[in-house]
């Protein structure tokens, strides 16, 4: 796994490989009864309210602290290749917005996530961008610990693609 960001880029990028053929990568990432068994850093659990798996169609997800506190997060897909690559904006929810506002939290704003999954035989290599509008928003989702976020939910997708291939 590796993960980059550099004062004069406005993305960040981490890197992983799994030991799951792409298709099912890409079918863990993009089914909601999937999503719901790894997505969100462990300890949390997570809610797949839409998903409409199209160029236009929307997204939105929950996901559930170890205190019940709730993270929406929303999203439209702008591009789908299948098997190859997602791009989708990526935004908090209006719920998750109003927490950040009481905890006194500056969200950054405007992300766009891009997915690629890179075929390497038995494994998958996938490529994370979230671009920022800002290397100042960049910033800000770093200091709220979207790396360690991302590697904690991807250690989890690990583990559930080790399983479904039992």
């Amino acid at each position: 796994m590796t993960a980059t960001s550099s004062a004069q880029n406005t993305d960040i990028v981490i890197t992983r490989q799994f030991a799951a053929p792409r298709q099912l990568v890409w079918d863990v990432w993009t089914t909601p009864k999937h999503l719901e068994k790894w997505f969100g850093p462990k300890g949390f659990d997570t809610r797949v309210e839409i998903l409409e798996f199209r160029v236009g169609g929307r997204s939105s997800y929950i996901m559930v602290g170890p205190d019940s506190t709730e993270y929406p997060a929303v999203g439209v897909f702008k591009e789908i290749v299948p098997i190859e690559k997602i791009v989708s904006t990526d935004e908090w929810g209006e719920a998750h917005e109003e927490l950040a506002a009481k905890k006194h939290l500056d969200l950054p704003q405007g992300m766009v996530l891009t997915a690629l999954f890179d075929d390497l035989g038995a494994r998958t290599q996938l490529t994370l961008i979230t671009s920022h509008q800002s290397v100042e928003d960049r910033e800000k989702h770093e200091a709220l610990g979207v790396v360690g976020g991302w590697n904690s939910s991807f250690d989890k997708m690990d583990e559930y693609l080790a399983e479904v291939q039992k």
